[in-house]
């Protein structure tokens, strides 16, 4: 069996309870997880070593949480107030932790199913969507990936291009995969506007709901968006229910459909953010 799994996002005793609830067993199951393993709960070392020692029974794509853990424990960036990335980058594994996190993909494609962290541009075919993330992992695992890193976030006003080159170029895939909510049908995203689908700025849709959307026959697999919650449809499944929030941490059976959740041992936030 597949299953895919939402946000984990450092919560370590949550995974745990989830991989026995679904009665994982590594020889014959894999698990996918959307992404944004670390920050802001208790656990993020403890998560990624998880992940990590499942090997092949498992497949991870990177968050937006995961880059930052990246540009933090290389000097880049500095943590926030609630972020929770110091029990990695102390750990007496961080290196190798950090150079394992370093070679995940941004997209995992097989057949017509795409996990992605955040979601696709609509303009995007499934073809776009391999070759573009294999654009950025290049990057990540090449010699100069520090100097990559670096200059990678930030935010952009622009509608996407095949013509774009460049740090415009990457800036937008990473941005499309790793922090996507609302789009226009031209690729122009919206990162101010965290609420859910009822507040969407003028002009533009939640990526999912483009009536146009080019990967719109795959079964697209996400999370990020906390404010959504679990949503399940019978092309799009987003699975961040919000278990740093206090809400729940959801596995979804891709073979059978079912859902499986425990509850989350998180003080409850009234205000969910990225």
């Amino acid at each position: 069996m597949r299953y895919a799994i939402g946000d984990v996002q450092g919560c370590a005793d949550e995974l745990d309870a989830l991989i026995d609830l679904i009665q994982f067993d590594p020889a014959k199951d894999v698990l996918w997880f959307v992404g944004d393993l670390v920050n802001r709960g208790p656990h993020s070392a403890r998560v990624l070593r998880r992940v990590k020692s499942l090997g092949r029974a498992a497949k991870t794509v990177l968050g937006n949480h995961d880059f930052f853990l990246l540009r933090v424990a290389n000097g880049q960036g500095k943590a926030h107030p609630g972020d929770t990335l110091d029990d990695v980058i102390n750990a007496p594994d961080a290196d190798e932790l950090l150079h394992w996190l370093r070679h995940q993909p941004l997209a995992v494609v097989e057949g017509d199913t795409i996990m992605v962290h955040a979601g696709v541009l609509p303009q995007w075919t499934r073809a776009d969507v391999i070759a573009l993330a294999r654009e950025i992992e290049q990057q990540l695992r090449g010699p100069d990936w520090l100097s990559f890193l670096r200059d990678l976030f930030g935010n952009t006003d622009a509608p996407w291009s095949d013509k774009l080159s460049g740090l415009a170029r990457s800036r937008t895939i990473v941005n499309a995969f790793c922090r996507l909510r609302f789009c226009d049908p031209f690729g122009v995203m919206n990162f101010s506007e965290k609420r859910d689908v009822q507040h969407a700025p003028s002009g533009m849709l939640p990526w999912f709901q483009h009536p146009h959307r080019r990967t719109a026959h795959c079964q697209l697999i996400a999370g990020h968006w906390s404010s959504v919650g679990l949503l399940t449809t019978p092309n799009v499944s987003m699975l961040d229910s919000g278990c740093l929030w206090g809400g729940t941490l959801t596995a979804l059976c891709f073979e059978t459909g079912q859902l499986f959740q425990v509850h989350s041992r998180q003080p409850m936030s009234a205000t969910p953010s990225e």
